[in-house]
């Protein structure tokens, strides 16, 4: 997931009451997995070389153990619903307050990614028709359509109820499957061919390939809302692995489609890289324009939710709109000063989604498990997850952030 945390929780609530099926909850942790990442993979086997694509397979790998711990955490409380209470089961309400913040912060950062999202591409498809000037402030065609898909998007925030919009969201999936035949099209039909990439290993860009990786495996959020609305909870560690193996084939096939066809000339989303005339172009970039659209409002519900239960703005409509469009101005304004999603993705997964998919998962079962803290393998691979966890979030985080300064 692009991390998309408390987004089933709009359409699982309803279905908690009789639970979920198997194949159901599949569907969702994988639609839950599978997000703007796909389109950025590529770059960050350019970044890393070859030899990163054995890091989609080993984050992957530590992502779905950590899924597993969550679970584990879950059985020792009934009372847990979400990951939030995970944090409080294990460090009291200082523990649910620093999860929430977490998640509010890679909630709203992923909110920004899609507007920078739609800039690019639609920039992609009509370069320049939206540049203007606005007094003595000259905005660029990207900032320009940012702008647009703002205002078209706005009204979708208003929204209560979500759940026709969490129904138009759930295509994520199929729109991944898409995205990665139009790309394998353009190489195979359109005449890109596969003769690029070869580059083995880049130590300097290690840190940004494993940051955006990250990205794509966190949903972790999630996974305690998906594991609480299923019928048979005895059946979700197969899910996470369903979900963890389906997302991996996914993000796999693109990185290694994607790095054959452009090498070391790949940009921040591949999509960016396909000739704008040939149709295949116009299917994936369209494809990729869709999911922004239907999840904005899903993804800074949350946050809105958590505003308005705070100062008690439930029964006050014009308040409820007013901090919602305070909040999407406020997403624009980040998304249109600092346009750069590959650094943006890498900051998120480096900061965030290492936070909140390794570090947090393997300190709170730590916490609640006194009999995981006796010395014996599980230890061993919970420390390690933890030491190379810190590593990647200090060392990832300073360069993502060190990169958009830079660009500023």
């Amino acid at each position: 997931m692009e991390s998309e945390p408390y987004l089933p929780q709009q359409s699982h609530e309803s279905a908690a009451t009789k639970g979920t099926t198997f194949s159901r909850t599949c569907f969702n942790g994988v639609n839950t997995l599978s997000g703007v990442g796909i389109l950025s993979v590529p770059y960050a086997l350019s970044q890393g070389g070859w030899l990163s694509l054995i890091l989609v397979f080993v984050v992957a790998i530590l992502c779905w153990y950590t899924g597993i711990l969550l679970r584990r955490c879950m059985d020792e409380d009934d009372t847990i619903k979400s990951y939030p209470d995970i944090g409080r089961k294990a460090f009291g309400h200082k523990g649910r307050i620093l999860v929430s913040v977490f998640m509010y912060v890679e909630l709203y950062l992923v909110a920004v990614e899609f507007l920078i999202l739609e800039g690019d591409n639609l920039n992609k498809l009509f370069p320049d028709v939206m540049s203007f000037k606005f007094g003595e402030v000259e905005v660029g065609g990207k900032q320009g359509f940012i702008l647009l898909t703002a205002l078209v998007i706005l009204p979708t925030t208003w929204l209560r109820s979500l759940g026709m919009l969490a129904y138009l969201s759930a295509g994520g999936v199929l729109a991944s499957v898409v995205l990665v035949g139009c790309v394998l099209w353009v190489g195979v039909v359109d005449g890109v061919g596969f003769n690029e990439g070869d580059v083995l290993f880049n130590w300097g860009g290690l840190p940004t390939a494993i940051s955006l990786i990250t990205f794509c495996y966190c949903g972790h959020v999630v996974f305690p809302t998906l594991y609480h609305s299923m019928q048979d909870k005895t059946q979700f560690s197969k899910v996470l692995l369903v979900c963890f193996v389906t997302s991996t084939l996914t993000y796999g096939s693109m990185a290694v489609i994607g790095y054959l066809m452009y090498g070391e000339n790949l940009k921040s989303q591949v999509t960016l890289n396909l000739p704008t005339t040939k149709i295949s172009t116009q299917i994936a970039i369209y494809t990729t324009l869709i999911n922004p659209f239907t999840k904005y409002a899903l993804v800074i519900s949350p946050i809105s939710k958590a505003i308005e239960d705070k100062f008690h703005l439930d029964n006050r409509r014009y308040l409820s709109i007013l901090l919602r469009t305070s909040i999407m101005i406020t997403t624009l304004v980040v998304a249109s000063t600092i346009p750069f999603f590959a650094y943006v993705m890498a900051f998120i997964g480096a900061f965030l989604s290492v936070t909140v998919s390794m570090l947090l998962p393997c300190l709170c079962y730590l916490k609640i498990n006194k009999a995981a803290r006796n010395l014996g393998f599980e230890l061993v691979v919970i420390v390690g997850i933890l030491i190379s966890g810190s590593f990647t979030a200090v060392v990832g985080t300073y360069i993502s952030l060190k990169q958009i300064i830079t660009h500023l």
